[in-house]
């Protein structure tokens, strides 16, 4: 892992209220799988006391498991796409914590504002996606559909990815055919979903799906526009949502050669490449200027079915390039080599 990558994802981890003792002592766990005390404490440069400390709050977040009857005590990590569930559940408490705050504070520009009133949520939503330059990422409940509507098919016209989830829904693969033109991907939930949406990873908004039902309710929406806050609604709908509804309609890919801005949208449109038995060779330019070309080795992806990834935020295109096979990802690579910043998909010869 490049130093770059290390760094953002340290940050990531940070942003889940690890201290840095703790995400050294987590990342040294997940290069072992399984390790004892003594091994972790020479790996983070952690005293031995610390670590027995460190253990049981990654323990209590879900990261780790402590196996204190075996002499010595020996640490386990939880496997990442089970951990990043339970760091993504933490989105429910954070609703009130942002009220909290913002009521403290009162900014003039606020990063986050409360929502009650059904009008304002739907003004708001319709004003995101006409905004949209890259990526609309939606659920809904079934009867809010029809206002959205057009703003979205607006938006695919203007070719922007849209993953779409509607909940309190019946849709079946025979009825996906009415949603093209509307959404890249199409997901039907019978259960119900909070009305949530983020778009080109900069603004998001959360609230109960009683929010936009019509009803007198004492619910709210949030909506942020601070990075971190926005990844973690998003790793709340792709690690949650995404894979617990059922897919009833995808797209056909763009024709090749492609070129793709946005990174989830290439490997979206890779993703159907392949499942339609297209080789693919890959150019890349990198966020550090350089420029990466290869074959197409390995697809690392939870946007449509089959699932290829491994936890649920990965995202990522594996070349064999000059420097042998490297791993590309999207802003702020988590575990990636590099991260792609401009892609250009064409038939391999």
């Amino acid at each position: 892992m490049t130093e770059t990558t290390d760094t953002a994802l340290k940050e990531k981890l940070a942003s889940f209220g690890l201290s840095e003792k703790e995400i050294e002592s987590y990342l040294a766990l997940l290069s072992r799988g399984e390790a004892t005390t003594s091994t972790i404490s020479e790996d983070a440069d952690v005293t031995q006391q610390g670590v027995y400390k460190i253990a049981e709050r990654l323990e209590e977040r879900g990261l780790a498991q402590v196996n204190s009857h075996a002499s010595p005590t020996t640490i386990r990590a939880v496997p990442p796409a089970t951990a990043m569930a339970t760091l993504s559940d933490e989105i429910d408490s954070m609703t009130p914590l942002l009220e909290e705050r913002f009521n403290e504070s009162q900014p003039q520009s606020p990063k986050v504002q409360m929502m009650k009133s059904r009008e304002t949520v739907l003004k708001r939503a319709k004003k995101a996606i006409s905004q949209a330059e890259k990526e609309v990422i939606l659920a809904i409940p079934e009867h809010i559909y029809p206002e959205l509507e057009s703003e979205l098919r607006a938006a695919v016209d203007r070719e922007i990815l849209v993953l779409l989830l509607i909940g309190k829904a019946n849709v079946g693969e025979e009825d996906g055919t009415r949603f093209a033109g509307v959404a890249d991907v199409v997901h039907s939930w019978n259960e119900s979903v909070p009305f949530l949406y983020t778009v080109d990873d900069r603004t998001a908004l959360i609230g109960g799906a009683e929010v936009v039902s019509g009803s007198n309710t004492d619910e709210d929406a949030v909506e942020v526009t601070r990075s971190r806050l926005t990844g973690t609604v998003l790793g709340t709908y792709l690690g949650t949502f995404w894979p617990a509804s059922n897919e009833v309609f995808v797209t056909d890919p763009y024709p090749l050669p492609r070129t793709f801005d946005w990174f989830r949208q290439a490997v979206l449109h890779a993703t159907l490449y392949k499942s339609n038995g297209i080789d693919l060779w890959a150019d890349i330019e990198t966020g550090s200027g350089e420029t990466l070309s290869g074959p197409v080795r390995e697809i690392r992806q939870g946007l449509v079915e089959p699932p290829t990834n491994e936890f649920s935020l990965q995202t990522s295109l594996n070349i064999e390039s000059d420097q042998g096979e490297v791993s590309i990802g999207g802003p702020t690579p988590f575990m990636e080599d590099y991260e792609g910043k401009r892609i250009t998909l064409r038939q391999k010869d």
